[in-house]
This record gives C-alpha cells, sequence and structure tokens, in this order.
C-alpha cells in the first residue's frame, strides 16, 4: 500500500536543499558532487545542473558492495556501476542521498569514495532525514526531518520529466 504524503512537496524540499547547498558551497573552491544511486543520483545530477557544476565534476556511488548487510541483503537487481570522473584525493565532495535513516548507506558511499583517494572534505546533502540513526552520521543540508513508523520507508521518485515526488511505503 503506497500513501502519498500531502506535504511536504518534494519538489519544495528540493528547492529548500537547492537554496542550502548553494549557500554552503560558496566559499568552498571546485566542489564536486557525488549522488547514491538511485534518488540521491537524480539528486545530485539536477543539483549540479541548477549550480552550474560541469558534467565532469558530477559522479555516483552504488554502495551494494559497501555495504555492511550485504550477506543479509543480498545484491538488488538494479545495480548500477559506479562512476567518478574526477580525481577524488583533496576534492571537496558534497555526498547526496534522498533520505537519512540510519546511516548505514552514507558510511559505505564515504567506504567506496576512500577506495578512490583521499578527500579534503565531505559534505552531506539529504532530502529527507528521518532519524533514528544507528551510527554517528548527521547531513550538513536536509530539506525536510520526517518521521515515519518503523514498518514504513520514504520513497524518492522521478517521473519522466524529471519532477520528482515522495511517497511512504509499507515494509513487505
Amino acid at each position: 500500500m503506497k500513501k502519498n504524503l500531502p506535504e511536504p512537496d518534494a519538489e519544495a524540499l528540493y528547492r529548500a536543499l537547492l537554496a542550502q547547498v548553494n549557500a554552503g558551497l560558496v566559499d568552498i573552491p571546485d566542489p564536486v558532487i557525488v549522488g547514491i544511486h538511485s534518488g540521491g543520483a537524480w539528486l545530485a545530477e539536477r543539483l549540479a545542473a541548477d549550480l552550474g557544476i560541469p558534467e565532469e565534476r558530477l559522479g555516483f556511488v552504488d554502495v551494494s558492495f559497501y555495504r555492511d548487510d550485504y550477506a543479509e541483503k543480498g545484491l538488488r537487481a538494479d545495480v548500477k556501476p559506479s562512476h567518478i570522473p574526477f580525481e577524488v584525493n583533496g576534492a571537496s565532495i558534497l555526498l547526496v542521498d534522498d533520505v537519512l535513516y540510519t546511516g548505514r548507506t552514507t558510511r559505505a558511499a564515504i567506504n567506496e569514495l576512500f577506495d578512490y583517494g583521499r578527500p579534503a572534505q565531505v559534505m552531506l546533502a539529504a532530502l529527507v532525514d528521518r532519524g533514528e540513526r544507528e551510527l554517528p552520521i548527521a547531513a550538513d543540508f536536509v530539506a525536510e526531518y520526517l518521521q515515519v513508523k518503523d514498518n514504513q520507508s520514504i520513497v524518492l521518485h522521478r517521473a519522466d520529466d524529471g519532477i520528482f515526488s515522495l511517497t511512504v511505503e509499507h515494509a513487505s
């Protein structure tokens, strides 16, 4: 069963996140953006375009093989290759995810980034922070804090025209 969130609107949340990131990156020379597949990658693509960050400074990671619960969850059918077209050593990286929850995905993404090199800094942007962290990870930029029940998840969707929407889905 899916339930549309009446508020907040995913597009309004994106605009709020964009404003925060734009203000936060103003003093960062040559930032790069890395989106976590899939929702974070969609957000990262749009952030890069709206911030004027060139395509060669935009990367993507799929953390499937880096998760500490890989053996438990198994491999998803939609695993995508990671793509980092820039030098990670010394880079100021904005890591982007759609929903921050336990912190495990973020930890896995950081581990993967360090396999490419040692960044000068990693900042985290999330459209939604649903709390209940299992690891000491906090986002630098968050559009909204939302809580849902333990058996629910917040899912970002992207329509063919690029418009974002959020749903609350019950775990199966």
